[in-house]
């Protein structure tokens, strides 16, 4: 009898399981968390990809694209542990081999030490060991990675791959945008696919500025956060912060080019996944995606449509813009004794969109994101209002291109970052 009620029990708590991953017939929307900016030992990353799945899953996340440089993860790949335990500057073999045994760790038998080395497994591999349906998928990318023709670096992530994009040349990086933005619709229109491309960390080396971004009307998103400390987020005396140029790229776009503006992801970008190294740490950046599936597709949609806020640690409940009173509305989620401030950020039609040189102390040009700031009339990314609490909400006027959101909490980031320290989430823009 005691051996019957075990099997009950068993089979209960099984199928217990079953029903809460049931697919529901019209789910309703709610909000999955997921990273799509992550490195790992296939290109520059410093941990196992099963390893690098398993934090984020572990620490509730829904979603996460494995972007390594210029490649899938796919075929036959051997490294030598030695190399390995030099990246991860610990023995990342031992951690990997403890976690998940010898049945699944391949080596190649060697009579040294020095010679060792060990498969990596390809991404139809490993994804079967870390995914579970309705909690946690993995997306196949790939992180562009190239330099234009006249020197300046420009990386492009794409998400939901299933073969290689090969970067292409371009004279200028706005020249290669496009042309990579062609190669990826070009592969999405072979496979079938939808496949999301952000631009990635437009203040790494100076490489990508507002005027690139703006006339780049085929590109949609962008990092208005990245997580690898010393990529010059917050820009410098001659150099906009990401979010001026996500401001002055909007103002472009919607006044100068009658295009629709860009979206802000904020990622991590990791590569130090063993808590010995700070500079690319996992935990620094997301995005909150509002869909009723958890699939590739679902993601990437709502994404398209806007329904989605960047975060590095601020939960937002709801993001509601009502196209008839032309009110945004924010219910920010309460924790402990943090405190919220919400800036209503904006561009009103009339910006002055004639930019000049940004100047070093000697007066020489600086190969920047031109300087827009004016005394006189609208200016691009005001403040139209400043809201304390958990309720924020503001009320276009009528004059606006756009207006976003920037909510900043009291409370410091998890995960620490130099670059900014407390807590914050970006809506899209609205009212386009």
């Amino acid at each position: 009898m005691k051996r019957f009620w075990c099997l009950i029990s068993t089979w209960c708590c099984v199928a217990g399981t079953a029903l809460a991953a049931e697919v529901l017939p019209s789910p309703e929307p709610r909000w999955w968390r997921g990273n799509l900016h992550t490195h790992t030992l296939w290109s520059d990353g410093d941990g196992f990809p099963e390893m690098v799945a398993e934090w984020y899953r572990d620490h509730g996340y829904h979603f996460l694209a494995l972007s390594d440089h210029n490649l899938l993860s796919q075929g036959e790949r051997w490294r030598l542990v030695k190399d390995i335990v030099t990246r991860a500057q610990t023995d990342a073999y031992r951690q990997y081999l403890n976690r998940f045994g010898p049945h699944w760790v391949e080596t190649r038998k060697s009579a040294s030490q020095e010679t060792l080395k060990v498969r990596l497994k390809p991404f139809e591999e490993y994804r079967a060991l870390v995914e579970e349906r309705g909690r946690f998928i993995l997306l196949q990318a790939e992180e562009i990675t190239h330099s234009a023709q006249n020197g300046r670096a420009f990386h492009m992530n794409a998400t939901n791959l299933i073969e290689v994009v090969r970067p292409r040349d371009g004279a200028t990086v706005r020249d290669a945008i496009g042309n990579n933005l062609q190669a990826v619709q070009e592969s999405a229109e072979r496979t079938g696919r939808d496949i999301l491309v952000q631009a990635n960390h437009p203040n790494y080396r100076w490489g990508v500025t507002a005027e690139d971004l703006a006339a780049a009307v085929g590109e949609r998103f962008f990092e208005v956060w990245n997580g690898v400390d010393s990529d010059n987020d917050p820009g410098d005396q001659h150099h906009p912060s990401t979010d001026e140029i996500w401001d002055i790229a909007n103002a472009l776009r919607s006044a100068g080019l009658g295009a629709a503006p860009l979206y802000g992801l904020a990622t991590d970008d990791s590569h130090d996944h063993h808590g010995n190294k700070t500079r690319a740490l996992p935990g620094r950046g997301w995005v909150m995606v509002r869909a009723r599936h958890l699939t590739p597709e679902s993601i990437i949609r709502a994404m398209r449509a806007g329904d989605f806020y960047a975060s590095t640690g601020v939960e937002l409940d709801d993001v509601t813009f009502d196209q008839q009173t032309r009110k945004l509305s924010l219910q920010v989620r309460p924790s402990g004794d943090e405190t919220f401030v919400t800036r209503f950020i904006g561009t009103r039609k009339g910006v002055n969109l004639k930019g000049k040189p940004r100047l070093d102390k000697d007066g020489r040009v600086v190969e920047t994101t031109l300087d827009y700031r004016n005394t006189d009339g609208p200016r691009i990314g005001e403040v139209v209002s400043e809201v304390k609490g958990t309720r924020p909400a503001h009320t276009l006027r009528g004059d606006e291109l756009y207006v976003r959101a920037i909510v900043t909490s009291s409370a410091r980031t998890e995960v620490y970052s130099s670059e900014f320290e407390f807590k914050r989430a970006w809506t899209q823009p609205v009212g386009w």
